[in-house]
């Protein structure tokens, strides 16, 4: 399992807190979902952190996220494309 490193996250605060005021900022990641999928269908969005990649339910997206490096994600998608796994239906 991959390390989050917070200084590759885009973080935002609020337009509305001051230089002298108790702020949250927020990381964002831009999650992206297959443009096959239907909102029938099971789905996983992704989001690139820079050394990682972080991947989520699309009908949960609170649920929980699961985060591997860029080079295990890399080597998922060799392997999904080279038919290494078995499809259900």
């Amino acid at each position: 399992m991959a390390a989050l490193d917070p200084s590759t996250l885009r973080w935002r605060r609020s337009s509305r807190s001051a230089n002298y005021t108790n702020c949250v900022e927020s990381a964002h990641l831009d999650w992206r979902k297959s443009s096959r999928s239907t909102n029938y269908t099971n789905c996983v969005e992704v989001a690139h952190t820079g050394h990682a990649v972080a991947a989520r339910n699309s009908k949960a997206p609170d649920g929980g996220v699961l985060l591997v490096s860029a080079d295990s994600w890399s080597s998922f998608l060799g392997g999904v494309r080279a038919g290494r796994f078995e499809v259900r239906s």
